[in-house]
């Protein structure tokens, strides 16, 4: 299962139905999700252009990153942002056994609750790193109440190979009421990050599309 495409198909929605790849509606209701920080200057960085444009969002944070960071974490709970778990050490889940991504999805989910911030966090949402999770992670982590966020768009902001135009092409040509965006607060993205999400927001908004959390 390579999830590295631009748009998910419907297929793929169906095959792996237990995982939420986008949230249905009829209000043009949109979801724009971070993973990977929390990163000092890059994710400060969107926090500031999230709250220029009055708009909450999904951090999947890598446990690591909370404790390296956990002045810029309490920074994005404090703003109004969901909060969800990537793994201690963004874990490719096909690499490692059941029980040793389960082990690095509870230190991540003890690293979220190290702050009294949190508190008011009470969803349990997930997102595994490159969209890889073997059935039987998925099913302890949901017999545990997590419920496994994907995607319906995917950035590419990662990839070096494209330029930041093309990210922001991948943003809004792919788009519809109900879509989960994935972008990357991380170092690596920030390039195309910079550039196209600023430019995507402007014209998703235009659109009429209106941007939500996902709780």
């Amino acid at each position: 299962m390579d999830l590295m495409w631009v748009k998910t198909n419907a297929f793929i929605k169906w095959v792996f139905r237990k995982y939420i790849w986008d949230i249905p509606n009829n209000e043009k209701k949109i979801y724009l999700t971070f993973d990977d920080g929390p990163i000092p200057e890059v994710t400060e960085w969107v926090l500031d252009l999230l709250k220029k444009e009055e708009i909450k969002a999904t951090f999947f944070c890598i446990g690591d990153n909370i404790k390296k960071n956990p002045e810029v974490f309490k920074k994005v709970i404090n703003d109004g942002h969901s909060i969800g778990n990537h793994t201690f050490n963004h874990l490719k889940g096909w690499n490692f056994s059941t029980e040793e991504y389960f082990q690095n999805t509870i230190l991540c989910e003890e690293a979220i609750h190290s702050t009294s911030e949190i508190k008011n966090q009470k969803s349990k949402i997930f997102r595994p790193p490159y969209g890889k999770i073997k059935p039987s992670q998925s099913r302890k982590l949901r017999k545990l109440g997590y419920k496994i966020i994907m995607w319906d768009v995917l950035s590419v902001d990662y990839d070096k190979e494209i330029s930041p135009e093309q990210c922001f092409e991948n943003i809004i040509k792919n788009t519809v009421s109900g879509s989960i965006i994935v972008c990357h607060d991380s170092i690596k993205a920030f390039k195309n990050l910079e550039y196209a999400l600023p430019k995507a927001i402007e014209y998703l908004k235009n659109k009429g599309f209106v941007f939500e959390r996902i709780d």
